[in-house]
């Protein structure tokens, strides 16, 4: 009995071993041929495909296939299992001995089974996530993405990919949806280096493109003169995704996410850069993201309120205290990238671009392939885009450079740009935008390096500014390891 075990271990460790060992050479060295070709096969398209693979794990019609051929294998696998035992077993045995050898057998086919079906389930819930967060090009609409899109090789002419994120706060206690986070990374297709440009969800007087039919309702920008502070609120750029598309629904043209269509045009003619795609993100879901992942690690270089009013004067009832290297669940990281209490929109900018950096380093292949499940279904209620499926394979591969590549922050100075003023200076944000771009990230340091002198970019609106432009200063770059690093400055909020 023990050695009839340990063959039927063998033939199941090796498909068709045990079939030659039982006598039955002709089928076993067919399936032990067939199992050696596959795992060559795998070990060669692993090595040499990956990012093929990869790509595919995007695409819904693969995704069934692999389903499909996942579960055709287990089950062939259970079969050989199961002969492999009949054919060693003897014609004449107790049956004592025969009880234990199914037992063995079926917890042989369960070994195999339950991971097989687990591998199903992954892989329909990636096809699921795929198709409730991406549709088709022409399933969806939207009025400002690129129109035509050689999707075998999309960054043929586009030397960098501009996407519009999207932090929307729908909280129960607010009417409508505000954009409070608003940032544009610019991805260099070529080498995944990536630049993230955050903008104050305070601005004003946010502009149009001239071809834009909303410049001819906001001929000098989305705002008005002679209002109070309280007044402002609804015609800032945290304002515009709700209230825009109120006011003049339809404006823009056929649109899935009219709010998302009226920001992209906006953010795209404030920073001078022609914004492709965007993703929206649910700061409600937020948490269920970060915990799927396992959590999030970030340097707290201040303390960060968890809730609170500072207009009020309410003070919140919890801190997230400094420190290097905190492990965050998804309460506390929505918090570190929403926190105002005590704090001004530079500080929380900061923290949500590291909260952005730690996600990426957090979604390594071991946390991928362990919690993707969790992490698919946390994705069909966290995210919003109008980035099409055909694209995805391309994505994917631009990921890996991402992944491989520098994030860095193009800083940007409030004064010399005026962002806190109620007509802010377009004009030389879109010249300091276009500096940083064209500068090379310095390596991570204490302390950003200065960039060469700003080259203005020709205007993609002939509106004249209104107010006269002031000569930006350089827009220096920061890679996020330095800036998100754990250096407290000492000035922590009371």
């Amino acid at each position: 009995m023990p050695r009839l075990l340990g063959l039927t271990l063998v033939g199941a460790l090796l498909p068709g071993a045990g079939l030659i060992i039982g006598g039955r050479r002709r089928i076993g060295a067919f399936v032990l041929t067939v199992f050696l070709g596959l795992v060559g096969l795998g070990v060669y398209v692993g090595l040499t495909r990956r990012d093929e693979v990869l790509a595919a794990m995007v695409v819904p019609s693969r995704l069934l296939q692999t389903s499909i051929l996942i579960g055709l294998l287990a089950m062939l696998w259970i079969v050989v299992i199961v002969a492999s035992h009949r054919s060693l077993r003897p014609a004449t045995g107790s049956a004592g001995g025969r009880v234990l050898g199914a037992a063995f057998v079926g917890l042989l086919c369960f070994a195999v089974a339950a991971p097989s079906a687990i591998g199903v389930q992954t892989v329909l819930a990636q096809r699921t996530l795929v198709q409730d967060v991406f549709e088709g090009q022409a399933e969806s609409k939207s009025a400002t993405r690129p129109t035509v899109v050689n999707v075998k090789d999309p960054w043929e002419d586009r030397p960098r990919l501009n996407l519009l994120l999207l932090g929307g706060d729908d909280a129960p206690d607010r009417e409508g949806v505000r954009t409070d986070t608003v940032i544009v990374a610019s991805i260099d297709t070529k080498t995944g280096n990536t630049a993230l440009i955050s903008l104050p969800r305070n601005l004003t007087f946010m502009p149009f493109p001239a071809d834009s039919p909303l410049s001819k309702f906001y001929p000098d920008g989305f705002g008005k003169e002679g209002l109070s502070l309280d007044g402002r609120l609804e015609w800032m750029l945290t304002a515009m995704y709700q209230n825009i598309p109120d006011a003049h629904p339809g404006i823009l043209g056929p649109s899935d996410n009219e709010g998302a269509d009226v920001v992209k045009q906006s953010v795209g003619e404030a920073t001078g850069l022609k914004l492709d795609y965007y993703l929206q993100v649910n700061l409600r879901s937020f948490p269920e993201i970060v915990d799927a992942l396992g959590g999030i690690k970030v340097n707290v270089n201040e303390r960060v309120a968890m809730g609170g009013v500072s207009s009020s004067h309410i003070p919140p009832k919890e801190w997230i205290e400094p420190g290097p290297n905190q492990h965050l669940d998804g309460r506390h990281a929505l918090w570190f990238a929403r926190g105002r209490y005590g704090a001004d929109d530079d500080q929380r900018q900061i923290r949500q671009r590291c909260v952005i950096k730690s996600i990426v380093d957090a979604a390594d292949p071991q946390t991928l392939v362990t919690k993707y499940k969790a992490i698919a279904k946390a994705g069909q209620h966290l995210l919003r885009t109008d980035i099409p499926q055909e694209l995805l394979p391309a994505l994917v591969e631009l990921a890996l450079k991402v992944k491989a590549g520098t994030v860095s922050n193009v800083t940007l100075d409030p004064e010399k740009l005026r962002l806190k003023y109620l007509h802010p200076d377009y004009k030389a944000l879109r010249e300091t935008v276009q500096t940083a771009l064209e500068s090379t990230p310095p390596p991570a340091t204490s302390t950003p390096a200065a960039t060469s002198t700003p080259v203005a970019p020709k205007p993609s609106s002939t509106r004249k500014p209104t107010t006269p432009a002031t000569t930006p200063t350089p827009g220096p770059t920061q890679d996020l390891a330095d800036a998100c690093a754990y250096h407290p400055n000492g000035d922590q909020p009371n």
